[in-house]
């Protein structure tokens, strides 16, 4: 994937799941704001969406997930994303500060493709070079 295709924007799973269940006004206007190839979601958030609905498949926001599965980029795993991963990982393991391994793996995604999180999640916010942003919060509009 070149630069020029990259998505300006990787989805986090948290931040789908806000966007689709509740549909808050403040995130579905950045949403259908975005340029066409500007978002995406990493195969990671989508594994972790299709788990969600086969844990409970009779959510009623089952359809509206799927649907945005449909409509959405979804960014395969690459080998630049695993050498940012092992970085992570160690860099994390050697300061102390542990970190969800999916977390982990979504946050380096986000690196190899220089995109910005979008995310509810915290966690994301000291990692050296990962630039996130909370469409929930107004601060970050």
């Amino acid at each position: 994937m070149s630069s020029q295709s990259r998505p300006r924007y990787l989805l986090d799973t948290n931040i789908v799941s806000y966007l689709v269940r509740q549909s808050p006004v403040e995130v579905l206007r950045r949403y259908e704001q975005s340029p066409q190839g500007w978002l995406a979601v990493s195969v990671l958030t989508e594994a972790e969406i299709l788990y969600g609905l086969a844990k409970n498949p009779a959510a009623r926001a089952t359809e509206l997930l799927r649907g945005f599965l449909l409509r959405t980029e979804i960014l395969p795993w690459t080998s630049e994303a695993a050498a940012k991963y092992a970085t992570l990982r160690a860099d994390r393991e050697r300061a102390g500060k542990p970190m969800a391994e999916l977390d982990m793996q979504i946050a380096a995604h986000a690196l190899s493709l220089n995109a910005i999180l979008v995310t509810r999640d915290r966690v994301f916010h000291d990692i050296p070079g990962l630039i996130c942003e909370d469409w929930s919060r107004p601060e970050d509009m």
